[in-house]
């Protein structure tokens, strides 16, 4: 009798739909080019040790006001930035998926972390597949780790991982990284699709039905989105970057989603020698340096409910060749093009023949629309050579008719200048009147970037 021949299924790395044949576009997402094969057998098996894997537990529906909540207290790290970034903590039974760049300092911020837990006597597993136990004893002892409820195991099975755990049951679970890592499930080698996958759904039902907070290290591609299946960031509980250019000090955890807490927030940290050390006012550490000069003007950005002050720098010099360079660093160049075209409708300052360079000084990134009239201002006056009064912060979005439109959460942003000490705040005229009465700083609504420049 022949053998019967194998059959292979198609899944959308994108959405996780499964297809018998494979095509250019997925037919759930219509996203292009994500069908991957992966042996029927394989995903099988998978689906039944899903149902095996809960047989001995006791699962049965329960009424929602029979639920226990007080297990899900939160752990503090005892980093302030990075609690703020979790939502106030560690929560028990969590899956925290953490990306960022090679080098960049995940495995020593998770690290001093598993320190800071340790040292009030909860119990931290730290799961390696990429390092041997020496080389992470070389590096605890660089941030000061050396508590006895640390364990460390180096191993990259999922299934001895999950043994290892329900026999010990820690507080905190940390797997460096999860594209090392490889289930019995699939037949496909570690960091494929498929594995990742596999290996993201034993941890997740691990810490859910076991209620152990379990952090995943991700890696991340040349777009900078985590490596495998896009459907692990939908697995998880909460989704972490951390971004930071290698040749700049500061670090930024980016949580950009989080059920246990807002999206969008931020927390900034410092490499040291001895590690991470957080820095507990961005604002003051971003302006550090600051000098006075035509084209530099103070706005505020809101990262979640953080405000943070920043400095937009602008250079704008007549060009010798018949085409104007135009270059922006931190935030879309195209952006920059859109306003210099309103400045030069709306305002009649002809920017045609000068070169225009655009940089947000600290190295960050941002695409918040509320920069725009600070970017207007920075161009006018790097344009016309008058210098902007230093205590003064500007923000508010600019429409392609020159008018300035409203902001969020403004009031906020008030309040964190006249922190730092500024003593003037120009914003929309509609948000300012929206404003709770603020004392000690002169704050100045206008309508449009006509209006504004008047002010240079």
């Amino acid at each position: 009798m022949a053998k019967a021949k194998s059959t292979t299924l198609f899944y959308c790395t994108e959405c996780g739909n499964e297809v018998s044949k494979w095509s250019g576009q997925c037919p759930a997402c219509k996203a292009w080019n994500t069908l991957v094969e992966a042996p029927s057998s394989s995903v099988g098996s998978a689906r039944k040790s899903t149902l095996k894997s809960t047989s001995h537990f006791d699962n049965k529906p329960i009424a929602i006001g029979d639920i226990d909540t007080k297990s899900s207290i939160s752990i503090s790290t005892d980093f302030k930035e990075f609690d703020r970034v979790l939502g106030g903590g560690i929560i028990a039974g969590s899956l925290v998926l953490i990306g960022g760049d090679p080098g960049i300092g995940k495995s020593t911020l998770l690290l001093q972390m598993c320190k800071n837990i340790s040292d009030y006597d909860h119990e931290v597993l730290y799961v390696s597949g990429e390092e041997s136990e020496r080389q992470i004893k070389l590096r605890a002892d660089r941030v000061g780790a050396q508590s006895s409820h640390l364990k460390v195991f180096c191993e990259t099975s999922v299934s001895v991982i999950s043994e290892v755990i329900e026999s010990t049951k820690p507080d905190v679970v940390i797997i460096d990284s999860i594209q090392t890592m490889y289930s019995d499930n699939a037949d496909s080698a570690p960091g494929s699709p498929t594995q990742v996958r596999e290996s993201t759904l034993a941890l997740m039902k691990i810490a859910k039905q076991l209620s152990i907070a379990i952090f995943l290290v991700g890696h991340v591609t040349k777009e900078g989105v985590v490596a495998g299946p896009r459907m692990l960031e939908h697995m998880v509980d909460t989704v972490l970057y951390l971004e930071g250019e290698r040749s700049a000090s500061y670090r930024v955890l980016r949580g950009v989603k989080n059920r246990f807490g807002g999206t969008n927030e931020i927390g900034v940290f410092e490499m040291h020698s001895d590690g991470m050390v957080e820095v507990l006012n961005p604002s003051a550490y971003m302006l550090n340096g600051r000098i006075n000069a035509p084209g530099s003007v103070v706005t505020c950005l809101m990262e979640g409910t953080r405000p943070i002050m920043l400095e937009i720098q602008a250079l704008v010099s007549r060009s010798n060749f018949g085409l104007p360079r135009r270059t922006a660093s931190g935030m879309d160049y195209n952006r920059v093009n859109l306003l210099m075209a309103v400045i030069e409708k709306r305002i009649g300052v002809q920017m045609c023949d000068y070169d225009a360079y655009v940089n947000i000084a600290g190295g960050m990134k941002i695409n918040e629309p509320a920069l725009d009239l600070a970017l207007v201002m920075a161009l006018i006056s790097s344009f016309k050579n008058r210098v902007i009064d230093p205590k003064t912060i500007v923000f508010g979005e600019v429409g392609l008719a020159g008018e300035v439109r409203a902001v969020s959460q403004a009031d906020k942003r008030v309040q964190e200048a006249k922190k730092l000490g500024f003593t003037t705040c120009i914003m929309p005229a509609v948000s300012k009147k929206n404003l709770t009465e603020i004392t000690g700083i002169n704050i100045i609504g206008v309508n449009n970037i006509k209006e504004a420049e008047e002010l240079i």
